[in-house]
């Protein structure tokens, strides 16, 4: 199974203040402007293995820290830029679009940074409902429990992301029930972007400008898509976080994931496992419970531990940056951008070992 990485970074200046990204999306078509200017994704190519995927995204990251340091930039590995900040939109058509539909409340879905996974797409229904069951393990990789300053949740990306950003259009950004088959799923898709055709009609946006910037398939901002072009299914829930926590989790998803074609997959009860030779899904009121706790307590809460222990995961070899910069309530602007750079420096350092150590030794044995 392909599996390939989309990780968002923060750009900073040496003093910890959010930057432009200094021409560094000009230097390869891996590295990519976001929708705002202090913003930068790096991506890896749809790789053959978790270990091949590995080398590509070290090698890759390595580079663009070494390009920014050229250019007194820092990339900061956080869900949220932690800290008050005016945050200036690219110049695009589809960015002016979203804002007079959403209106203000699009203006939190500008302080987030995520990753993005894709998988190759196989058993597609069964891919998608075991993603959706998978979704409190975006709390293995928390980074920020931080916005504006305050202390909102453990997981402050999410929280914000799918319960303020959009308000107005509440199942666009919720992570939705199971379903029954891949036509089901393209039938919702085709309802919300229906909903914001109209809406977008309603706000005097001309048709044939939304049609050039929007279709089913782009126009939601739920944790899971699927991707047609390069055919994928795309889990968008966790934060942007260290690399090595990163490509761990990967590992251990794509191992679940590799079975899903060659194994039972059944929706029943409260518990949920990943077995031998049975994948139990929990229903669907269970696993937003748990993702409600995920995204306000993180891998504080004892049932969320529990659960993804049975789901295949190594829960304590995690150490996600929310927990470990947690403490203040409120934070001032020094504070801000000295976090900044401390995970900035642990980012350099975390890439480093990456390059000096082995896959074996970082991400685990375990998986492809």
């Amino acid at each position: 199974m392909h599996v390939s990485i989309e990780a968002e970074y923060w750009v900073i200046d040496r003093s910890g203040a959010l930057a432009d990204p200094g021409g560094l999306t000009e230097l390869s078509e891996h590295v990519v402007p976001e929708f705002v200017e202090p913003l930068l994704e790096i991506k890896t190519s749809p790789c053959e293995s978790v270990r091949a995927l590995y080398d590509e995204f070290a090698a890759r990251t390595k580079w663009v820290l070494e390009e920014a340091s050229a250019r007194d930039r820092l990339l900061v590995p956080s869900g949220t830029p932690i800290g008050p900040a005016e945050i200036s939109e690219q110049d695009s058509e589809r960015g002016a679009i979203q804002r007079r539909v959403v209106g203000e409340d699009f203006e939190y879905a500008a302080h987030c940074a995520g990753t993005h996974v894709h998988f190759d797409r196989e058993d597609v229904t069964d891919q998608l409902n075991t993603l959706i069951a998978l979704d409190p393990a975006l709390a293995l990789l928390s980074s920020s429990p931080y916005y504006d300053g305050r202390r909102v949740a453990a997981c402050a990306r999410a929280f914000i992301y799918r319960n303020w950003s959009y308000q107005t259009f509440p199942r666009h950004g919720q992570l939705w029930e199971y379903v029954d088959s891949v036509e089901g799923w393209n039938q919702l898709l085709e309802h919300r972007f229906k909903e914001f055709e109209a809406a977008a009609k309603d706000e005097g946006v001309d048709p044939e400008r939304f049609a050039e910037h929007f279709s089913p398939e782009d126009t939601v901002w739920t944790p899971l898509r699927l991707r047609t072009e390069v055919p994928t299914v795309e889990w968008r829930s966790p934060d942007v976080a260290l690399p090595s926590e990163t490509l761990r989790l990967v590992r251990e998803m794509a191992a679940v994931m590799e079975r899903v074609p060659e194994t039972d997959v059944v929706i029943d009860g409260e518990e949920g496992r990943v077995g031998e030779e049975l994948i139990t899904l929990p229903r669907f009121d269970t696993v937003r419970e748990l993702t409600d706790e995920a995204i306000t307590d993180g891998l504080e809460s004892p049932d969320v531990r529990a659960y993804l222990d049975r789901m295949g995961f190594d829960v304590a070899a995690y150490r996600p940056l929310s927990h470990r910069i947690d403490g203040e309530r409120q934070l001032e602007g020094r504070q801000t951008r000295d976090l900044r750079l401390d995970m900035a420096r642990c980012l350099e350092a975390d890439v480093e070992r990456l390059q000096r150590s082995s896959y074996d030794r970082i991400v685990g044995e375990a998986g492809s």
